[in-house]
């Protein structure tokens, strides 16, 4: 055989038994080995096995595709790493995601859990907004998607809040270091009671908290939508100028961040941050007083009209625990 036609024919046999690495689809049986990548159709994202930081240990995520430093958006299974190189991920014949350590196949690391009809399928896709979806093969309806189980980041077209008809409880939760991704101390999650709040937590102490819905965002970068139904009632945003990535994060050290990219910067930049200022602190001034913002450089807390502060020694080392009614 010639040998221009020996080498089209290898190139067409190895184009057929490849990987997924090009694809943004994963179908029955097939699967996600080290080295292989599932990305999306317009180059977004990948989903692929990563280490992070100095970590040998090994994590089935997603990153931004087209950021040359990868920024990790979602991690499946973040409690509970791969020691080596054996992992896969593949869609089973009962139609779930699974996620393996190695080939015993005895023990999954992390499974979607779904259950789909007899005699049908599914297949998982992985969208240009971040999101992986399990999708059955005959009616096309999404069982399962990633969006519903953040991790540390919020994206735009993500949901934050309560689903209260299928009772999904979307947080974030920060990683426990730059190189473990499990489960940190710090969070952020709804507050669904009388006037809707997101509390920012470290353990289950409240550290700051947002207005009451309605709050107005000053925020020109982005829009957000809130909605409260008797269905559902979250947060979500999007952003308008296709040339800047946003993501909001729960970050280790104990901050809520929105970060921005765009490729002619080549970095992420900070475009806000809480807690920032010592207003922002949840009770940073106790009852009946007030925190203003031009007092940043000084105390910060004041007394409303008519009252005074309650204890007026801790008032002078800069402890607001309140203010009562003047007599």
């Amino acid at each position: 055989m010639e040998p221009e036609k020996l080498f089209l024919l290898f190139s067409l046999l190895m184009l057929q038994f490849s990987s997924c690495t090009s694809q943004d689809s994963l179908k029955t049986n097939q699967t996600i080995k080290e080295g292989d990548l599932l990305i999306s159709k317009g180059n977004n994202f990948a989903l692929g096995f990563f280490s992070p930081g100095s970590s040998t240990n090994r994590y089935l995520g997603i990153w931004y595709h087209k950021v040359p430093e990868q920024t990790v958006v979602w991690v499946a299974n973040r409690n509970d790493p791969i020691i080596g190189s054996s992992g896969f991920l593949f869609v089973d014949q009962y139609g779930n995601l699974i996620l393996y350590g190695n080939d015993d196949r005895k023990l999954p690391v992390w499974p979607t859990n779904v259950s789909v009809e007899e005699n049908d399928t599914c297949e998982a896709q992985l969208l240009d907004s971040g999101n992986l979806i399990l999708v059955r093969k005959r009616s096309r309806k999404t069982v399962w998607q990633s969006f519903d189980y953040p991790t540390n980041i919020l994206l735009p077209g993500m949901k934050l809040g309560l689903d209260r008809k299928l009772g999904i409880d979307r947080f974030l939760t920060s990683w426990r270091s730059a190189e473990d991704p499990g489960f940190g101390d710090f969070s952020v999650r709804i507050n669904p009671n009388g006037s809707p709040q997101f509390f920012f937590y470290n353990g289950k102490k409240p550290i700051c908290r947002s207005p009451p819905w309605p709050w107005r965002s000053q925020m020109s970068l982005y829009k957000s939508t809130f909605v409260n139904d008797p269905y559902e009632i979250y947060w979500v945003y999007t952003v308008p100028d296709d040339s800047y990535l946003l993501r909001i994060i729960v970050d280790h050290p104990g901050h809520v961040k929105a970060l921005t990219w765009r490729e002619s910067d080549g970095q992420w930049k900070e475009y806000w941050k809480s807690p920032q200022f010592q207003c922002d602190y949840y009770r940073h001034c106790g009852a009946f007083s007030t925190c203003e913002l031009a007092n940043l450089n000084e105390f910060g807390c004041a007394c409303l009209p008519g009252f005074e502060p309650k204890y007026p020694l801790e008032w002078s080392t800069r402890d607001g625990s309140g203010a009562f009614r003047a007599s």
